[in-house]
């Protein structure tokens, strides 16, 4: 189930109210409006589910996501054991993702996935935490720990959920993450290496390779180790980066800066086709 079907099955499920109800939601949008001007602070009231439930659609409709996830939340607390407090535990989740609030609607998944592990929506509850440590990823120059929260809480989707649609979008979002994490690797290992730092260089280069082997970031790796080795002197590794580069990646740019390197080292490069193409990346 999609966020759009949970909101589809809310809509169509939500119970139904008098009009005499109806009437009282009017008041309903003043106590909440002046609530939130006074310092984000709702005057909280007490109402029967369907107008709770209905004033959170209403909110939710004209865009209004914090609002919409504070009624959500009304229905869970004066409804604990009505079975709309469930589908509004997740509302109230999605509408605190909407409104960018990311921590509110981490907590309001995980409270969703203690109380109804097995419930039909558990993997939407899932895959919304995922996502919303995904949408805090920050930019490369950055501390990347919200990145691999995000990676973790992927891949927990892919494993749990194999073959949903959850599971395909956390599996194309798991990649932009490690190409990420990739790109962090190789602005500490630039940083080492124009201080000529060049061990601590290799020592990320590597890693990009090994870890994040898939990534677009990986010819520039093998090109940094060649400058790197060569830089230190020690021309056999220099030489194996090179052929590794040029076998996988032989139209890259980074492949012609470390032929024009090796040549004006005057180095031969490793002839390629004595290797076994299987375990290029196991020499580093």
């Amino acid at each position: 189930m999609t966020a759009d079907d949970l909101r589809r099955d809310t809509m169509s499920a939500t119970p139904t109210i008098s009009r005499g109800v109806r009437r009282f939601l009017a008041a309903v949008v003043l106590t909440v409006g002046l609530g939130a001007c006074g310092g984000d602070k709702i005057n909280y009231f007490e109402a029967d589910v369907g107008t709770l439930y209905l004033k959170a659609h209403e909110f939710m409709d004209a865009g209004q996501y914090r609002f919409a996830a504070v009624m959500f939340d009304e229905v869970e607390r004066q409804h604990p054991y009505s079975v709309w407090a469930r589908r509004a535990t997740l509302m109230s989740a999605y509408n605190h993702y909407l409104s960018n609030d990311y921590d509110a609607a981490i907590l309001a998944c995980q409270r969703f996935i203690a109380l109804h592990p097995g419930n039909r929506n558990a993997a939407y509850a899932y895959y919304l935490v995922a996502i919303s440590f995904y949408e805090q990823i920050s930019d490369v120059g950055r501390d990347q720990k919200s990145t691999q929260q995000a990676l973790d809480r992927l891949n927990d989707v892919v494993r749990r959920f194999p073959g949903t649609d959850y599971a395909e979008d956390a599996q194309l979002k798991i990649e932009l993450a490690q190409d990420h994490l990739a790109g962090k690797e190789m602005t500490i290992g630039r940083y080492y290496l124009e201080r000529k730092e060049y061990l601590a260089g290799i020592n990320r280069f590597k890693r990009v390779i090994k870890e994040y082997g898939q990534t677009s970031h990986v010819p520039e790796a093998l090109h940094r180790l060649v400058e790197s080795y060569l830089a230190l002197g020690v021309e056999p590794e220099a030489q194996k980066a090179a052929a590794v580069l040029g076998y996988n990646f032989p139209e890259s740019d980074w492949y012609k800066f470390s032929y024009a390197m090796m040549e004006g080292e005057g180095l031969a490069g490793l002839d390629t086709a004595d290797r076994d193409s299987g375990g290029w990346f196991d020499w580093f």
